[in-house]
């Protein structure tokens, strides 16, 4: 029997990963495997996982819980923010570890999984947990997972010439992971609904309960975001650095961020939109130079920097970029995500040049991402040469990163107008009963949401 129109995205969804984790177990029946340390790794295999799982644990909290409460500001998409958020993190998180397999860990036909590729895989999921903010609401689950598919390998091949090709020094993903992804998601989101102006959607505007709940989200990213940027630096007195200068520079953003929003706002209120991102900017540019040798006043100031520029998008530069090149951003990534990131890269620069004349300080130091290629940059002393070479190196990164995430998102975004993606008519966006069995719709404020579904579903792609 033909399958109505009607529940042809969501029979879709299950084929899509039903396909997916079979095709994946074969995967891991034929060549995954377990390393098998001898007895006298025991030892050090033990304190590794000692000194990692902690961390390991931290981020997986971030990632599932804030990240995905995060997301709830919009009242209607709630259910959809927090699962698509978890079903995105499992299925990028498996996609990357097979393809780093492939490319990095497959030797004698084999690949031997640890704590720490494992890891690693996580790091290249938040790439696309970061992009899909551009376009919450306004895409299918299925567009989402297209969208992980072409992202993570374009992570992977980005984060190999900037880290090991360039040797730039990012311990804490500030441009590997942050101005990545948030210039990857506004590239698919502008070739996504091309030049169309986005009008503001009834069901888009906070409520005071959605704004709590997301607000909850940002609090419990700021108590472990140390652990994300500290996770990968070398243990002892890098890492050690790493968690203070992060700790200095999200608290500095928290505070700068209620001053400016009070400033900005005519009657002197916060608002709460500025405090969920604001809040965070300080951990998104520290990371790039958590481990370096600076004074605890420099994360002090990156941190409040930070949190000026987030702000400052928000209430301006969004506006502006919706208007003048008609582009949508429904999470405001660029402020959170990538004018901080750029903060960050640009303090990377300053603060190699600045250690280069300073015999004292102690050299950053981090562990290769792919956990085989150290790169050469991090041996030895910098003399002023080497310091400026690196400079220039800190800056390459930054435009690989943003000129190479944005054309790919461009043309990953051309690829999700598919119609066979069946992105969802603009009246039924940020609406959980599109996709969840919804128990109670008494209270709901929209009750022809239900009634639409079907044929808002056949209709298939808009604009």
């Amino acid at each position: 029997m033909a399958v109505p129109p009607s529940t042809y995205p969501r029979r879709l969804l299950p084929f899509f990963l039903g396909l997916f984790q079979g095709a994946l177990l074969i995967f891991f029946a034929l060549f995954v495997t377990y390393d098998e340390p001898s007895e006298e790794d025991t030892n050090l295999v033990a304190n590794q996982i000692y000194s990692t799982f902690p961390f390991f644990q931290d981020i997986q909290v971030m990632l599932v819980v804030g990240l995905g409460l995060l997301l709830t500001f919009l009242p209607r998409y709630g259910f959809s923010a927090l699962t698509h958020n978890f079903l995105l993190l499992n299925f990028s998180m498996q996609w990357a570890l097979v393809l780093q397999g492939l490319l990095q860990h497959f030797h004698h036909g084999q690949i031997h999984l640890d704590l720490h590729k494992l890891l690693i895989s996580e790091f290249a999921a938040v790439t696309v947990l970061i992009s899909v903010g551009a376009i919450l609401g306004r895409v299918s689950p299925c567009q989402l997972l297209v969208m992980a598919t072409c992202e993570i390998p374009i992570y992977l091949a980005s984060e190999w010439v900037i880290i090991t090709c360039l040797g730039v020094l990012d311990v804490g993903g500030t441009i590997t992971i942050h101005v990545f992804s948030c210039y990857f998601g506004l590239g698919v989101s502008k070739a996504l609904f091309r030049a169309t102006q986005q009008p503001l959607h009834p069901k888009e505007t906070p409520t005071p309960r959605s704004d709590f709940m997301s607000l909850v989200g940002t609090l419990i990213l700021w108590v472990f975001w140390p652990s994300f940027v500290a996770v990968l630096c070398q243990p002892g007195d890098a890492q050690h650095r790493a968690i203070l200068n992060t700790l200095l520079a999200m608290s500095a953003s928290a505070i700068t961020t209620v001053v400016v929003s009070s400033l900005l706002e005519s009657d002197g209120k916060l608002s709460l939109g500025h405090l969920q991102n604001g809040s965070l900017a300080g951990g998104v540019t520290i990371g790039v130079v958590a481990d370096m040798a600076m004074p605890p006043v420099a994360a002090l100031a990156l941190g409040s920097l930070s949190a000026i520029v987030c702000i400052l998008g928000f209430r301006f530069l969004t506006p502006l970029l919706g208007k003048k090149l008609t582009l949508l951003d429904q999470c405001g990534i660029h402020n959170l995500h990538g004018m901080p990131g750029i903060l960050g890269a640009a303090a990377s620069v300053l603060a190699v040049l600045v250690a280069s004349k300073d015999p004292s300080g102690s050299q950053p130091t981090q562990l290769p991402p792919a956990g085989d290629n150290a790169s050469s940059v991090l041996e030895g002393q910098w003399g002023p040469r080497g310091a400026g070479e690196q400079a220039l190196r800190q800056a390459a990164g930054l435009a690989v990163a943003a000129c190479g995430s944005l054309l790919a998102g461009l043309l990953t975004g051309t690829a999700l107008r598919l119609p066979c993606l069946a992105r969802p008519p603009e009246r039924l966006c940020f609406d959980d009963s599109l996709y969840f069995k919804i128990q109670d719709q008494a209270e709901s404020p929209w009750p022809d949401s239900s009634a639409e579904e079907g044929a808002g579903l056949g209709s298939g792609v808009q604009q």
